[in-house]
């Protein structure tokens, strides 16, 4: 089984390309700082990060380039995938990513403003709250409409 579940930052806002063809498909390349910790000889508690190079394809990769921006806090699942290729120098080149099958926020809107000096989102002012409609679902106020992920 070829299983990875990861959580971590954006190191930079995604790379997106779209492949040439008939019906060109997104490809988003983005690297998450993933915390790892470990304990030194000295018994004390040390933290670094891995970081791991991750590729989606389609609308998974057209969400990221979308809404996803250095810093921001992701949980991802997929896949490892390998592969080679001879560079320009005539050198075999090794690459190991995370194929990314699904992806979502692991924090909200506000809490990534604390993090890579405030680059994160910040809260309208006054923003209308939804009202419930008597049949189980809330009605959307206007003017937020751009801020939802599934128009």
């Amino acid at each position: 089984m070829n299983k990875v579940i990861l959580m971590g930052r954006l190191t930079r806002d995604p790379e997106v390309r779209y492949s040439q063809g008939e019906q060109s498909t997104a490809v988003a390349r983005y690297t998450l700082a993933v915390d790892r910790r470990f304990v030194r000889n000295n018994g004390g508690d040390q933290q670094t990060a891995d970081f791991i190079n991750c590729v989606s394809f389609g609308r998974t990769a057209e969400f990221a380039e979308k809404y996803y921006h250095k810093g921001i806090k992701i949980a991802i699942s997929g896949r490892i995938q390998t592969g080679s290729y001879t560079n320009r120098e005539g050198q075999k080149v090794y690459t190991t990513e995370v194929v990314v099958e699904e992806q979502e926020f692991a924090e909200s809107k506000n809490a990534n403003s604390d993090h890579f000096g405030g680059g994160g989102y910040s809260a309208p002012a006054e923003r209308p709250s939804p009202s419930a409609a008597g049949d189980g679902f809330m009605n959307i106020p206007d003017g937020i409409d751009e801020e939802l992920p599934f128009n």
